[in-house]
């Protein structure tokens, strides 16, 4: 078959490569392992798909090479985006922290404009398609997959291989593109999973479980970064928006800190109160901020019913600390079946940032996920996804 390009990975990535080829006048055929395009763009947000991210820039991707992000966020942007999906009928609404999520549609319309775009460009999407083999010959690449009982070929003067990461299993990730890496002595920056729940164990695993489905508005930091959002108690551990951000930059045997108050002092409120009425009992004070559950729960640390007026200097020592400076030591995370993203992947240093194209193999394209850029909850790896897919079909 004539075409320009064979796309392995029917992702947000490999559909807009798709996309963008064709207004190119490029042909292109997307090989799917899954038996539909875009799984993980159906599952994404609940369904709801934050598909961007309206303060998305190259600050919030991490990366072995900090800067690599940058070309492809100038030549793709976030207006880029919107500007896209409003050409199909789909446009954006905040819902948090620049969280665009398509208005009055969801992830279902996302992968159909993907798709319908595709048809009137004659992109040809081949899903229940495992690759076999891929061959580098002199006229570019020839890929072998079989489909049901049947092996077939196609030949492509150039290769993109944009087949995710390994998290969520289930929805048919793949190690497809780091195993083909490695077999061409590319470099892979180690992989883990990220955006991701972490898990308690020992003393005060029971502490954890009881407040499992409590959720606290937080500060979460380490010696690195921070994030000001609500965590969530689970019978395993946390989760919660701000525990998967810091998950990304978090390693086995570190510690985390919560300040589980952090746009007030707690010292300051209970000496408001024991002015103004130094009976009130600090359980009180409590349940004004937190969940029932939680103050009940911190009577494991804290002198909840005493009156704040007798707080000693000791007690109030210990309410700041613990309040303001909650010390977290995670013993793992949840895994890629819980895994949003994949941290690492293929070293950038492989790639051209300007095209994405592996330096070492002519005509090959590497895109998305399964390249070592990751990006925080909230639209933004999607975001990279779109950049790449833009991007590398200038350049197939």
């Amino acid at each position: 078959m004539d075409v320009d390009a064979i796309i392995i990975g029917a992702g947000a990535c490999g559909l807009m490569c798709a996309v963008q080829a064709g207004y190119l006048g490029k042909r292109v055929i997307l090989l799917e392992k899954s038996d539909k395009p875009g799984a993980k763009i159906l599952i994404s947000g609940g369904g709801r798909c934050n598909y961007t991210n309206l303060f998305a820039t190259d600050e919030q991707f991490i990366s072995n090479n900090k800067h690599f992000s940058k070309s492809a966020f100038t030549q793709w942007t976030v207006e880029d985006t919107i500007s896209f999906f409003e050409t199909y009928g789909i446009s954006g609404k905040e819902k948090t922290l620049g969280q665009l999520f398509p208005d009055g549609k969801n992830a279902k319309d996302i992968v159909a404009a993907f798709t319908n775009i595709c048809e009137d460009f004659g992109q040809q999407i081949i899903c229940d398609a495992q690759v076999s083999e891929i061959e580098q010959t002199a006229a570019g690449f020839e890929v072998r997959f079989d489909r049901g009982n049947k092996s077939r070929s196609l030949k492509a003067p150039k290769l993109v291989i944009t087949t995710g990461g390994l998290p969520i299993p289930k929805m048919g990730a793949t190690d497809f593109a780091l195993r083909f890496a490695r077999k061409h002595d590319l470099k892979i920056i180690e992989t883990a999973p990220a955006l991701v729940p972490l898990t308690i164990t020992g003393k005060d695993e029971d502490w954890y479980a009881q407040l499992s489905g409590n959720s606290v508005f937080c500060e979460v930091s380490n010696d690195r970064i921070s994030f000001e959002e609500n965590i969530l108690f689970t019978h395993w551990g946390l989760s919660g928006p701000a525990i998967l951000q810091i998950s990304s930059y978090w390693k086995r045997g570190e510690e985390i800190n919560i300040d589980l108050l952090p746009r007030q002092n707690i010292l300051e409120l209970i000496e408001e109160e024991r002015k103004a009425n130094g009976k009130l009992m600090l359980s009180t004070l409590f349940n004004r901020i937190y969940p029932k559950k939680f103050t009940d729960a911190m009577a494991k640390f804290l002198p909840i019913e005493k009156q704040v007026a007798s707080l000693t200097k000791t007690e109030l020592e210990l309410i700041q600390k613990t309040i303001h400076l909650f010390k977290v030591k995670p013993a793992g995370d949840k895994g890629y079946d819980k895994a949003e993203v994949m941290r690492g992947g293929i070293d950038t240093n492989e790639l051209s940032s300007k095209t994405l194209e592996c330096k070492s193999i002519p005509g090959l394209f590497f895109g998305g996920e399964c390249v070592d850029v990751t990006g925080w909850l909230g639209g933004y790896n999607f975001q990279w996804a779109w950049a790449n897919g833009y991007v590398i079909a200038q350049n197939i």
